[in-house]
């Protein structure tokens, strides 16, 4: 029996891989999930074939239950509430790598140096997932304010909660079973995880999403190690690695350094800028028709989706809108920013949703040379990622941070309810620019009005 569970496995992992393969095309996209799926389908099957299963009545409660959650949150979660639902999801994998481990120890399974160096990293990597994971959603839920908390010397004292951390993981090496240095194992690592993210603010929090997703599949993975379970490590060491890339990419979107990220330093806010300083006297809105006619004159368009489309769900009355303006011959295409949105491919999501042709997606270093020959940029939302604070000034908190520079377009629309700040909490000197007209609203209701000026024209 042992022998056919670990041939089930190895094609669980291969699945696993060729899943992730095909998530890197879009055409091969759906078909990779549901292989990656399937897989996880296997090890979970035959998980449950281990002997040392007694009892099956919990595991179908668990089943039951948490079945009827994910059906609902599937339901009911709106792609807006996606980011947030992903870094709870993160936290959950955190707290599951976190809970196994602990059973393990409790049970004293783990005799030998290296489950119990595995159990310490699963439970240190598992808690610090699972707070941070808890603060990453409770600023993206707008529950606590979105800017970087802190105190002085919070530094130091992270230094010393991990330090601590391992300490009490060797402490347990020598000496196995001590029950009071692993609840202040425990209570080190979840202190950390808080103590990593407050610092973190909005405008970075994409980052932190990926990096937790990371940390989960390292927690899993060492929680592998720790039951002795092949297609665990396999999984976790996937999901570890691959959130570290990802979490290395979008550093390199944002110009940020992973290693700060890793220790949970990101930008200082530098002074805050007066809005009426930015706006006063220089904003000029406009209405849906003179965008239409501007629209009628254009040879090309870019639109520029953020995070204010999701909000409106609006992706299908702009590629209503799109279809409109190419049947007139004006060339468009789609201005996508690593982290537009609140996650990392938010924005891909959505648009692939309406069916928007992928080629059409351009991301930020193919449309940046482009904006210069474009007539008119359409911006559905995106404050911060279109914010020229980020070249020009060196004392802004996201100064650094490669923008769509939208702003080098001939006209640019801005589809906006207010002027309030983005994420970022900061004005955006966009707004007040000479080639830039606002168009305040809903932004699903003015792509719809600007459409139908369009077609009445």
């Amino acid at each position: 029996m042992q022998n056919w569970i670990d041939i089930a496995y190895l094609i669980a992992a291969c699945l696993f891989v060729v899943g992730i393969k095909g998530l890197t095309k879009p055409k091969t996209a759906v078909r990779g999930n549901l292989l990656a799926a399937a897989g996880m389908g296997v090890a979970a099957v035959v998980t449950l074939l281990n002997e040392h299963i007694v009892t099956y009545e919990i595991i179908i409660a668990g089943v039951i239950v948490g079945g009827l959650i994910g059906a609902v949150m599937a339901k009911k979660v709106q792609m807006t509430a996606m980011p947030q639902m992903i870094a709870l999801l993160n936290g959950f994998g955190g707290g599951a790598s976190f809970a196994v481990a602990s059973a393990e120890f409790f049970r004293g399974s783990a005799g030998d140096t290296v489950s119990i160096i595995a159990t310490g990293a699963a439970v240190l990597i598992g808690s610090v997932t699972l707070t941070g994971s808890l603060v990453a959603f409770a600023k993206l839920q707008e529950l606590i304010d979105g800017k970087p908390m802190g105190f002085p010397g919070m530094k130091v004292v992270n230094a010393i909660l991990l330090i601590g951390a391992i300490a009490g993981i060797g402490y347990l090496v020598v000496n196995p079973g001590n029950e009071a240095v692993f609840w202040g194992l425990v209570a080190a690592a979840a202190v950390l995880g808080l103590f990593l993210v407050l610092p973190i603010g909005g405008a970075d929090m994409p980052v932190v999403i990926a990096l937790l997703n990371s940390y989960s599949g390292v927690a899993a993975s060492a929680a592998g190690f720790v039951m002795g379970n092949s297609a665990l490590i396999i999984t976790g060491s996937l999901v570890g690695a691959s959130g570290l890339i990802l979490t290395s990419i979008m550093c390199k979107a944002m110009n940020r350094s992973l290693t700060n990220v890793l220790f949970g330093v990101m930008a200082e806010a530098g002074e805050a800028m007066d809005e009426d300083e930015v706006y006063a006297g220089k904003v000029k809105s406009t209405s849906a028709d003179e965008v239409a006619m501007l629209l009628e004159t254009a040879q090309r368009v870019v639109i520029v989706p953020g995070f204010g489309l999701a909000m409106a769900q609006a992706q299908h009355a702009v590629r209503d809108l799109a279809d409109t303006l190419e049947a007139a011959g004006i060339e468009v295409a789609y201005a996508i920013h690593p982290v537009a949105g609140r996650m990392p491919g938010h924005m891909n999501v959505l648009l692939a949703e309406a069916e928007v042709p992928y080629d059409q997606l351009k991301d930020m270093d193919a449309i940046n040379p482009t904006f210069e020959q474009t007539d008119v940029a359409i911006v559905l939302g995106a404050n911060d990622v279109t914010n020229p604070m980020a070249r020009e000034d060196k004392g802004s908190p996201i100064y650094g941070m490669p923008i769509l520079n939208v702003d080098k377009a001939k006209t640019v629309v801005v589809v906006k309810r207010s002027l309030s700040a983005g994420f970022a909490g900061l004005p955006n000197p966009l707004f007040a620019k000479d080639n830039t007209l606002m168009l305040f609203g809903d932004g699903k209701g003015a792509v719809l009005d600007i459409t139908t000026a369009l077609k009445e024209g």
